[in-house]
């Protein structure tokens, strides 16, 4: 629904939570459309998505009958209880469509499939830039009209090509950055820029068969499932918070060429569940694991 609300939120756990922020909308005339939450017991946490009407009413008024509601005063009046109860929290209007670069190397399954998606209209955002370290992309992103940038990375000048990629990033007001399968590793420095905004798609079920072939080190284990991983990017490679998995049961007929083949799918799947969930306002990180609201 474009015209609603998100509000996402972690914070200690403690009693009447719910009651706080659901009543405080309430009284704002605010029309709850989902509401989810989760406590992690262990830690003591509590973490909660909520996403309401910012016109029309829970009376089954048609949006545009009710009053518009006031986020802004909202927020402000928000901003006192989340200091009061020790929460972070990000609210956000859904009819703002974040700024999305895509990265790619040579392989374009995920970027074709990410593109293919962006036109059907299942990905809501804007895409002003893709970035690669090679041009076999450049045709498919001159077909969907979208600027391409070609950067070439080596280790003599990977410092220079981070720098370019950082100024074309802040040029476009890019939000987020999503590696479907660009195969260079990011530096600390350009990942600290992006905290939490850094999608990945890894061809392996981790924390499984980390690095650059884990295709070849699976068959090479003789497992009988392989998977792929969608993963918020940290400076630890391969280790950033889980997003989405899934698997594919193989056997020891499938060789190294079946296996990529079959992965290829899963890539797909799991990359574009992760985005789609991110522009959704669907995930909360905390510590290295996510909430993932339904």
């Amino acid at each position: 629904m474009k015209d609603s609300a998100v509000l996402l939120i972690d914070c200690p756990d403690q009693k009447g939570l719910v009651a706080r922020v659901s009543s405080l909308l309430y009284a704002r005339g605010a029309n709850i459309l989902h509401a989810d939450q989760h406590q992690d017991h262990e830690l003591g946490l509590f973490f909660m998505r909520v996403e309401f009407a910012l016109n029309g009413s829970a009376d089954g008024e048609p949006v545009g009958s009710a009053p518009g509601f006031d986020l802004e005063a909202f927020q402000s009046e928000f901003a006192s209880l989340a200091a009061q109860l020790g929460m972070r929290w990000k609210l956000t209007a859904s009819a703002r469509r974040p700024r999305v670069a895509l990265f790619c190397s040579q392989y374009l399954h995920c970027m074709a499939d990410l593109l293919y998606r962006w036109r059907a209209g299942e990905l809501d955002c804007e895409i002003p830039l893709i970035v690669s370290n090679h041009r076999e992309v450049e045709t498919l992103a001159a077909f969907y009209g979208i600027p391409f940038e070609h950067v070439a990375v080596a280790a003599a000048n990977r410092a220079e090509a981070e720098a370019r990629q950082l100024e074309l990033l802040g040029a476009r007001g890019i939000e987020l950055v999503v590696l479907a399968r660009y195969m260079q590793i990011l530096s600390p420095g350009f990942v600290s820029r992006y905290p939490a905004s850094i999608i990945n798609v890894h061809h392996s079920f981790l924390p499984a068969f980390t690095g650059a072939r884990p295709y070849h080190a699976a068959h090479a284990r003789g497992v009988k499932l392989i998977g792929a991983t969608s993963h918020y990017v940290t400076e630890i490679l391969d280790d950033g918070p889980i997003i989405e998995q899934d698997v594919a049961r193989i056997s020891h007929r499938d060789q190294v060429e079946d296996l990529v083949a079959r992965g290829r799918d899963l890539e797909r799947i799991v990359l574009s569940r992760a985005v789609r969930w991110h522009l959704d306002r669907r995930i909360l990180c905390y510590g290295n694991k996510t909430v993932v609201f339904d």
